[in-house]
């Protein structure tokens, strides 16, 4: 019971996150009205999703150095919750833009552009490992492409936008987390959000992965 201490804390921050982030005090701006309450979902799922694909990079680079079938499967499982995350952030984020920026989708935004083009990057490197049918290929190759869609992703997501304007905060002198947009009285709620939407991801990555362990077992089985 002591063990899952850090599974009752993510149900209580985002049970927190979500009363709080739908009920709590936030400042009266222009254009974005009830619509910063979307702060304390889409940035905190970005925050989470850089996080869970960094981890899933550093199995990738242990695999390389020491190759292990769970290495493998740790950086495969990580690298599927950073993408459920990011595919989640770019829900909530098309949804803010549609009610602050009167679009869902603005084509000339550098940083919605290379935020699709990360994922893409990453729904490729789910393509290519079912593409191998020999083990120790598809690990290997697998851990050379996850390394590769990282480093192509984090300039895409933090570097590149802000080199630009941009309609999204933070990029191109449009200031983010500023007391502008982000008060006293919401980084009560952001920052628990952060860390709940990160332990989600671990929970999540945990859960996939033991399941995939199983399933291995069970099929080893049934060839002995």
């Amino acid at each position: 019971m002591k063990k899952n201490w850090w599974k009752a804390l993510t149900v209580i921050l985002l049970l927190y996150t979500a009363v709080a982030g739908l009920l709590a005090h936030v400042p009266r701006l222009a254009i974005l009205n009830e619509t910063i309450r979307n702060l304390y979902f889409h940035v905190p799922m970005w925050f989470a999703m850089t996080i869970i694909l960094t981890t899933s990079m550093i199995y990738s680079i242990r695999y390389l150095r020491t190759p292990t079938n769970r290495l493998d499967v740790l950086a495969h499982e990580s690298a599927k919750t950073g993408m459920v995350l990011g595919i989640l952030g770019l829900l909530t984020g098309s949804t803010w833009a549609r009610f602050t920026w009167g679009a869902w989708w603005v084509a000339s935004d550098p940083r919605l552009n290379g935020a699709a083009i990360a994922m893409l990057i990453y729904g490729a490197y789910l393509v290519l490992r079912s593409s191998f049918t020999d083990e120790q290929q598809r690990a290997r190759v697998s851990a050379i492409y996850n390394i590769f869609a990282y480093a192509a992703a984090i300039p895409l997501l933090f570097i590149l936008p802000r080199m630009q304007d941009s309609l999204h905060p933070g990029a191109g002198g449009n200031p983010g987390f500023s007391k502008y947009d982000l008060d006293n009285n919401m980084r009560l709620v952001f920052y628990p959000a952060v860390i709940g939407w990160t332990l989600l991801g671990v929970w999540i990555t945990q859960v996939s992965t033991r399941l995939t362990f199983l399933k291995q077992k069970i099929y080893e089985k049934q060839l002995a």
